[in-house]
């Protein structure tokens, strides 16, 4: 019988053995032999689906629609879930009853106290006042509010600050605006070197604030590289900045959850974070940005979000918003544990059955130097989007660079700034492991891999 998969979900609330869990209202008109019941043997009525008064956001990631048949990946699935909502009395709760948060009638002041009581979850989980939480449609909508809000609001300020200083291996949602910034807004954008690691070279960075501190509007390094998983040196970073008095963005969307998190202690100055990285809800996001700092909106109109970003206020996707950012903050340590050791069988059992297999990005394992669920290899002889699609056929999904690049047919920039040749760029892979990836998962991949290697090289030899 197929089973519920135990993700992002926020409309219904179900009660099993003493906690209540959140559901999609959907659920029963999924394609099953019992309406898609699937937590326990019985029909809808018996699984106890009941509207709940309350909304209560210190709450968990809830169930998803997802269908698996594979009983032991169920098992730990759901032994997981429940060991992340044991502590918590109720999910997240009917939402279809909300109004608009910016409404004053009773239904939108319960909807903007379930906004208000998930900014303050999250602020809580990333160490930042609520009043810093600032709700977007996601990553690269953050990415582009602190970008350009901030350029547009220091040129302003002082029209000598058009330098933006970065780094070549960012994610896209961060180059592409600084590309836009550079060809309409005059920006003089400095993409900085990094080391054959994928690390920022600092003293490239302190060369670059040097030669001319008032004219640098903002720096902007991510928190850990996407692709490679390397961990910037962010508290150099922002020593330096500040030195000058120039404010620090940085795009923590691979980080949260995976490595410790803390806005204050960072000392940056805005953080970008998205939902779907940490189990939450698709389309909504945050950039985490101080009270003090002016950033110019890019959205006009009903003056939301400290007339930052204005728009109706997406409630459900911020209540599962929180949930997924308070579990993957708080469950971060363990999880970290369990996906590195993952990934070093992973990487040590790959290089067993393809030795000239090679690491990239920082080989040091440790959470200051490389994302846990990270393993980015190159396999020399193997054009890697020949090598992804055989696996893909063995059922293993893999990248051959940044998801949102895909289908691209360009090597991976974040290689290309690494030092590697175009053709190495090429013969590289990306595989990361997650909270469903399990020792059979490992498994998978090395049974699959020789076969794989030997028919791409195959091909390319022809």
């Amino acid at each position: 019988m197929a089973r519920l998969d135990p993700y992002v979900g926020y409309n219904f609330s179900v009660e099993l053995d003493g906690v209540t869990r959140a559901g999609f209202r959907e659920c029963s008109g999924l394609e099953s032999s019992q309406n898609a019941t699937e937590y326990r043997e019985g029909t809808d009525k018996n699984l106890g689906v009941r509207k709940l008064p309350g909304l209560n956001t210190q709450s968990d990631i809830t169930l998803s629609r997802g269908i698996t048949n594979d009983s032991k990946l169920w098992e730990w699935r759901q032994k997981a879930m429940k060991g992340a909502v044991e502590r918590h009395d109720i999910s997240i709760t009917l939402l279809d009853d909300v109004g608009n948060p910016s409404s004053l009638h009773a239904s939108g002041r319960a909807a903007r106290r379930v906004v208000e009581e998930s900014r303050e979850t999250i602020a809580q989980a990333l160490n930042c006042r609520p009043g810093e939480v600032v709700f977007t449609s996601g990553g690269t909508e953050s990415d582009n509010l602190a970008l350009k809000g901030l350029f547009w609001s220091r040129r302003a300020q002082d029209p000598r600050r058009t330098r933006i200083l970065s780094t070549a291996v960012e994610h896209h949602a961060v180059l592409d605006p600084l590309h836009w910034l550079a060809e309409h807004e005059g920006a003089d954008v400095e993409l900085l070197p990094v080391d054959s690691l994928g690390r920022l070279d600092l003293q490239a960075l302190r060369a670059s604030l040097e030669r001319d501190p008032g004219s640098v509007a903002l720096v902007s390094v991510m928190w850990a590289n996407n692709e490679v998983g390397t961990v910037q040196p962010l508290a150099e970073v922002v020593e330096l900045a500040h030195a000058h008095d120039v404010p620090v963005h940085t795009d923590a969307v691979q980080a949260v959850g995976q490595v410790p998190v803390d806005f204050a202690a960072s000392g940056v100055d805005a953080l970008t974070l998205t939902a779907h990285k940490v189990g939450g809800p698709y389309g909504v996001g945050a950039l985490v940005v101080r009270r003090d700092l002016d950033v110019t909106p890019q959205l006009h109109g009903g003056g939301q979000e400290r007339d930052i970003r204005s728009g109706t206020i997406d409630t459900p996707a911020i209540a599962g918003f929180a949930a997924a950012v308070e579990i993957a903050v708080r469950e971060q340590p363990r999880h970290a544990a369990r996906v590195a050791a993952l990934r070093d069988a992973l990487v040590a059992r790959v290089q067993q059955v393809v030795p000239d297999a090679r690491v990239n990005g920082d080989p040091d394992p440790g959470l200051a130097h490389r994302l846990p669920g990270n393993a980015h290899l190159t396999f020399p002889g193997c054009e890697g989007d020949s090598l992804l699609m055989l696996l893909d056929a063995r059922g293993i999904a893999c990248s051959t660079g940044s998801a949102c690049s895909a289908g691209v047919p360009q090597p991976s920039h974040v290689l290309l700034a690494m030092g590697c040749d175009s053709q190495a760029a090429r013969h590289s892979l990306r595989f990361t492991l997650g909270h469903t990836s399990l020792p059979a998962d490992v498994d998978a991949v090395v049974e699959a891999i020789g076969p794989a290697v030997e028919r791409a090289r195959a091909v390319r030899a022809r």
